[in-house]
């Protein structure tokens, strides 16, 4: 077959010609898979060939070394693995010789796929010369054989872990691109590749920021190329520095004030992407420090690893006012862009994240900026008054604010209603709610809404909801912070008597014409539902009122005329927030029996509703509508199980969906709320859940975090069917004997011991539901057997000292149910048990009163266990 001619129609205009020509490379590959990787890298080496069919066979030979989903990748990478030896060093030798083709397309297509081999082979120990051959192609003369050597070594970087590759090579590498970037380098491009490579390998460089030489080099490079004239060498110079600000921190002492003289020139005087990245070198440096300070209180006695080195403390007098200056550069119709980023919004941000990080200390430098500006006739120098209060509102302390909120409230009020300019009432109207949302509610002592304000308050942001889109969404935002703050104040708000007023005005505007722009429409609804959700028994007849109105919209959805996909889009929106409003309000009125006694005339004409959106068949309706009936579930008990013959085949679908596994998750979830309703009237769905469940486990292709919920899930239903739970048990017990030995030897990163702790915790809720479900049954000894694992899986986590407190309470309770169920057989193996004693006793000093508690009465459960 004539490779070239079908990697041309596979980019023709003509469908039917591109189908073919798909189809008959997909019969190749399958047939002939060493001969199909072959001929594309022949392609993409051959000089002769047109650029268009080089491009794509490097494109389709990337692809078939890669891919995003994580099963996907792993068949890839095995099936490269396995590829006969020979074809695999012909395609490496035919991709190292294009390497240095002239033409841009084709060795820059090359670069990322030796990178994704050496992805796939560095770890294996295989092309150990690989590295070797790209770093004598450095010293070549022609500058795009040059350039597209440093490209692979970037990518190279980016696709392995600093480990494979041992220090000699790092340093070699280090030195070919920091060469590659050097002033001397005459080439642009070649620059430019050594720049963007230094990027990616900064990650190995650990042992040469050691070095001190070597590290005043490296910066030495990094900031003259700050200072090229090329301006997207600028740019990949300033990337480096924010990222060398987060990976080696604790090394900036010495170049920090040459760092801020080069970027506060580059924020005031270079182009927009130089300058962005020089305020995200700050930002970066805020983050560090935020974290370090929080992780450590500020005192450093010991556990630190870094300590602070107070960079922005002491660069607040300069760094500040440079911040202010960039408030002042915004962009005409920024309100409206979604995606809008410049270098107004990033000084904002930084300034934000400055506040955070210096508390207090910023507030006398940023005041005088905002009395100067903030009546202004420039609406520049308004907005960005505004701007600059909203931002430091986090960080400093409320007694430092509140005096100034006190002041700048009337002010803004009048201005969100009387500013001529859209600009500033947006950020106005932000500033609000930032407002509201830090400084407003049980956590200040001294309210800054009083009974004389929180009128005009109501009545600013109500005819504010009537303003431009991007307006009147800022304005929903603020009152749902406003609604928020009134939550825990007991059995009055100062909201209610403008209740009915606040919902009228929430759902005009979701009836806006122009609701679809600026997230206005969603906004809306979220407000409505805070409202709702922070209301007090002195409104519940109005939300009652409420219920027929978001049935009778939600209905008017399903009355459906042919729609096209755009439409339907809209449309499952729209369903999805009304079912998320009477997901709230279900959970509201079922919280209390006069009013949930009322609502229930409801329940069958909603329960037919959320049939119908699920008949509609689209993913996102799904989840809102099955966390409502969740809801429905909870507040109705056992009377639910009416609706179960028709609702089932609709959790079936939901437990089957691993494509979009957050509806999976939310169905594995609403399974454990249906289980709480109906009890043992769940049995005759059990053998149809409990199947699907062990399927889902058993399967790679689902997402690992829909996992614990699955074992949670188990614990639901053992606690719900009781001793029936006999049929599945050999089954759940032997999917959670198995996670949980995957789930004690854990070293990773943070997120996977978060994972971690997330599983154990699922495992622990099943056994716990399982052996709460089976007390007092005759048919408790079926589960003695398991119990020496159990206490071994107790032991194993106990020793790893990384579980955090969620699971600390789950596992006691497993310890005590394990006791209380099973009496003295359980009594004797927990004293011989390795920690069980150790750990009851730390759980009973715990700070914590959750563990406490449950350690209580697992001590109580264990000590009636071994006496009897």
């Amino acid at each position: 077959m004539e490779v070239t001619q079908v990697l041309f129609n596979a980019q023709s205009i003509d469908g039917t010609v591109r189908k073919n020509a798909e189809e008959s490379l997909k019969q190749f590959q399958e047939q002939n898979l060493p001969g199909f990787l072959l001929s594309l890298s022949g392609e993409l080496a051959n000089e002769e060939k047109p650029i268009e069919t080089r491009k794509l066979a490097g494109l389709i030979l990337k692809n078939s070394l890669d891919a995003k989903e994580q099963h996907r990748k792993f068949e890839l990478v095995q099936r490269w693995l396995s590829l006969d030896a020979t074809a695999k060093s012909q395609i490496k030798a035919c991709l190292l010789q294009t390497l240095s083709s002239p033409v841009f397309d084709a060795h820059s297509t090359t670069s990322q796929v030796i990178a994704k081999v050496a992805g796939i082979e560095l770890p294996q120990k295989q092309w150990p010369e690989l590295i070797g051959s790209l770093l004598s192609n450095v010293h070549q003369i022609p500058a795009y054989a040059k350039q597209a050597t440093l490209e692979t070594l970037g990518y190279l970087c980016e696709e392995v872990s600093p480990d494979v590759i041992d220090q000699d090579q790092v340093n070699k590498i280090l030195t070919a691109v920091v060469q590659g970037m050097s002033a001397s380098e005459g080439n642009i491009d070649v620059r430019l590749a050594a720049t963007r490579a230094l990027y990616n390998a900064l990650g190995f460089a650990q042992a040469n920021f050691s070095n001190d030489m070597e590290r005043d080099y490296i910066m030495r490079v990094v900031c003259e190329a700050t200072l090229s004239p090329e301006v997207r060498i600028r740019q990949a110079a300033f990337e480096c520095l924010v990222s060398i600000s987060s990976t080696y921190y604790e090394k900036l002492t010495p170049y920090i004030q040459d760092i801020f003289n080069i970027t506060a020139k580059a924020v005031r005087e270079d182009e927009e992407p130089v300058a962005l990245q020089a305020i995200e070198f700050w930002s970066s440096i805020c983050d560090e420090e935020i974290d370090i300070l929080e992780e450590y209180g500020g005192d450093f006695t010991g556990d630190s690893d870094i300590p602070c080195f107070y960079f922005i403390k002491q660069a607040l007098p300069a760094l500040v006012p440079m911040l202010l200056e960039t408030l002042l550069k915004q962009e005409e119709d920024q309100d409206q862009d979604e995606g809008a980023w410049n270098i107004a919004m990033a000084g904002g941000t930084c300034l934000g994240l400055v506040a955070r990080t210096v508390g207090d200390d910023i507030v006398p430098l940023v005041v005088p900026f905002i009395e100067e500006n903030i009546s202004k006739p420039d609406w520049r120098q308004r907005e960005a008054a505004t701007y600059a209060f909203g931002s430091i509102l986090e960080g400093p302390s409320p007694e430092k604010l509140i005096p100034l909120v006190n002041v700048a409230l009337t002010f803004m009020l009048s201005a969100l209603t009387k500013d001529p300019n859209s600009h500033v009432k947006d950020t106005t109207a932000w500033t609000l709610g930032r407002i509201f949302e830090l400084l407003h509610g049980s956590v200040v002592d001294s309210p800054i809404i009083s009974q004389a304000n929180c009128q005009q308050i109501i009545t600013v942001l109500l005819q504010s909801m009537k303003d431009t889109p991007n307006v009147a969404e800022k304005a929903c935002g603020a009152l749902y912070f406003l609604a928020q703050g009134y939550e825990e104040m007991g059995p009055s708000s100062p909201l209610t008597p403008f209740f009915q007023e606040i919902v009228q005005s929430l759902l005009t505007v979701t009836h806006r014409e122009d609701a679809g722009e600026s997230r206005l429409r969603t906004a809306a609804y979220e407000t409505l539902n805070e409202v709702v959700r922070c209301s007090t028994d002195e409104t519940a007849p109005l939300v009652l009122q409420l219920v027929p109105v978001i049935m009778m919209e939600l209905h008017n959805t399903l009355e459906g005329q042919k729609l096209s996909s755009d439409e339907r889009e809209k449309q499952s929106e729209l369903q999805g927030l009304l079912c998320g409003c009477l997901q709230v309000i279900i959970q509201k009125l079922g919280a209390s029996e006069p009013t949930k006694y009322v609502f229930m005339q409801y329940a069958d004409q909603i329960m037919g509703l959320f049939l119908r959106v699920f008949a509609c068949r689209s993913a996102t309706v799904h989840e809102e509508a099955m966390l409502a009936i969740g809801a429905l579930a909870y507040a109705t008990g056992e009377d639910f199980a009416k609706y179960m013959p028709e609702f089932y085949r609709y959790l079936e679908m939901g437990l089957q969906n691993f494509e979009e596994y957050q509806v999976c998750a939310v169905t594995v979830g609403v399974v454990g709320d249906i289980s709480r309703a109906l009890e043992e009237k769940i049995v005759p769905y059990c053998d149809g859940i409990m199947t699907q469940l062990l399927k889902n486990l058993s399967s790679n292709q689902l997402h690992r975090s829909v996992k614990p919920p699955i074992f949670s899930c188990f614990g639901d239903i053992a606690l719900a069917v009781g001793e029936y739970f006999e049929k599945y048990l050999m089954w759940a017990m032997s999917a959670l004997q198995s996670a949980a030995e995957l789930s004690t030897h854990i070293a990773g990163d943070d997120e996977l011991v978060e994972y971690t702790n997330s599983l154990r915790n699922g495992i622990l809720e099943a056994y716990s539901g399982i052996f709460q479900g089976f007390k007092n049954s005759p048919k408790t000894q079926l589960l003695i057997p398991y119990a020496p694992h159990i206490l071994q899986f107790l032991d194993g986590i106990y020793m790893e000292k990384d579980m955090d407190d969620v699971v600390m309470k789950t596992a006691i309770g497993v310890l005590g149910d394990l006791a209380d169920t099973l009496g003295s057989h359980a009594g004797s193996m927990i004293q011989q048990s390795v920690s069980s004693k150790d750990f009851l006793n730390e759980c009973l000093s715990s700070e914590d009163l959750m563990i406490k508690e449950s350690a209580e009465w697992a001590k109580l459960a264990i000590s009636r266990a071994i006496s009897v």
